[in-house]
């Protein structure tokens, strides 16, 4: 693709959002999203940036983001830098086709959109596993790791002391929901 294909296209999808930020350089701004497209000083090779969020949040599921850029990710990637986790698509111009271009585009909102949630979701699920696994280890039942659960909320050990009793129920909902979702499938 030619810097004017790509111009046509990112005015295509964006319209208004798009924004020409320097010579071979663009930007898409919105409220909810930004997204730079920059190609290289002697435009053989385009790059696709979308910040997803802090490198910080983005710390406890590296090994996720890793795995997701083996399995999941397609033409993207995940990647740090400057204190950022970012959506990056790196592709040669002469062989780059506007269909692959778009698709490029339309994987990175992806990520953006989902940002880390189905990481936090993989850990949480992963954790509950381990707390399955350590209960059946030590002989109990659902019912008395719920128990236990309840206790170590009721004495501070779990949660917030101060959350009161509704708040607290609500807490136990979800671990009993996850607990017996799971229980069956962790030997």
């Amino acid at each position: 693709m030619t810097p004017a294909e790509i111009d046509s296209k990112l005015a295509e999808l964006f319209g208004a959002d798009l924004q020409a930020i320097a010579p071979n350089s663009w930007q898409v701004d919105t409220p909810s999203l930004r997204l730079l497209v920059l190609l290289s000083d002697d435009q053989s090779w385009l790059r696709l940036l979308i910040p997803i969020t802090s490198a910080l949040e983005a710390q406890p599921f590296l090994e996720q983001l890793l795995e997701a850029n083996f399995d999941n990710t397609l033409e993207t990637r995940y990647a740090l830098h400057q204190g950022v986790l970012w959506g990056v698509f790196q592709h040669g111009c002469e062989s780059l086709t506007a269909v692959d271009f778009e698709s490029a585009v339309n994987q990175l909102l992806s990520l953006h959109q989902r940002g880390i949630s189905d990481f936090f979701n993989q850990l949480v699920e992963s954790r509950m596993r381990q707390i399955i696994k350590a209960a059946k280890l030590q002989g109990q039942t659902l019912e008395a790791t719920l128990q236990t659960l309840d206790r170590f909320y009721e004495e501070g050990l779990m949660g917030d002391i101060n959350q009161g009793s509704a708040g607290r129920e609500e807490t136990m909902a979800a671990w009993r929901y996850q607990l017996e979702r799971l229980w069956h499938e962790v030997s």
